[in-house]
């Protein structure tokens, strides 16, 4: 018997070429899932698709710019043609901009908000109706501290991340009674390309690794309980307790 707890369950995980989503895709994987993989780097999707076989799970990739509505719906319906249901779907996919606002550009405000925020929104509108399908299924929204902090030079991306967290609050009480549990994790710095390039004044060995973020979600999406946890906020062990 195939007692893996997401045996026969399908995720959709965004930006699952590299760093936290890739991360995420192989925990997922582990556990038993079937990934969707979307990402719009096409050879690194496929190499994090080809480990997940490799390694003797399942999984499909699907080429998606999460900015452009039609792309996410087609994945979508790509991955429900190829599996058949979903279950959890992990918004993880951004980019960022760091600096001032003044020097910000509206074209520069603009496309990161609608990669971190839109897209978001619009995964989360075409997969509810798959996910009303089954008993319980999962929404993960990868937010970031500056969801719920400021920080000099991240406003544009703030207010992205703001908006995403702002979005799954109203979100999670709408599909409540459908069975659909939403969750936000708020990571501190992590080990990721974009962080680096935001951070470089930080140790890297005192980064959060990707792992340990997908980690948290292995968590979330297998708990089937009454106990819900809404919010995660994630700092790193080097930084201020309680801050």
């Amino acid at each position: 018997m195939n007692r893996s707890p997401l045996a026969e369950k399908v995720a959709i995980i965004t930006g699952a070429g590299r760093g936290i989503g890739r991360a995420i895709a192989i925990s997922l994987s582990n556990q038993g899932a079937k990934v969707s993989l979307a990402a719009r780097t096409t050879a690194e999707l496929e190499e994090t698709a080809s480990f997940i076989l490799t390694s003797g799970g399942q999984a499909s990739s699907h080429p998606t710019d999460v900015s452009v509505e039609d792309s996410v719906s087609q994945l979508v319906k790509d991955t429900i043609e190829d599996w058949g249901r979903l279950d959890v779907v992990v918004n993880n996919a951004g980019i960022g901009f760091f600096q001032p606002l003044e020097q910000t550009t509206t074209d520069a405000w603009n496309q990161i908000l609608e990669v971190n925020s839109r897209g978001a929104f619009w995964l989360c509108r075409e997969a509810i109706p798959y996910l009303r399908r089954q008993s319980r299924s999962y929404i993960v929204n990868i937010a970031s501290v500056v969801a719920v902090k400021g920080y000099s030079n991240q406003a544009a991306y703030a207010a992205s991340k703001h908006a995403m967290l702002g979005m799954s609050k109203s979100l999670a009480k709408e599909v409540q009674p459908d069975g659909i549990r939403v969750h936000v994790i708020n990571p501190g710095g992590v080990a990721t390309e974009m962080v680096r390039q935001a951070r470089p004044d930080i140790d890297p060995t005192e980064l959060i690794q990707p792992e340990e973020i997908a980690d948290i979600v292995v968590f979330l999406v297998t708990r089937a309980g009454n106990s819900v946890i809404d919010e995660v906020n994630v700092r790193r062990a080097t930084t201020a307790p309680w801050a």
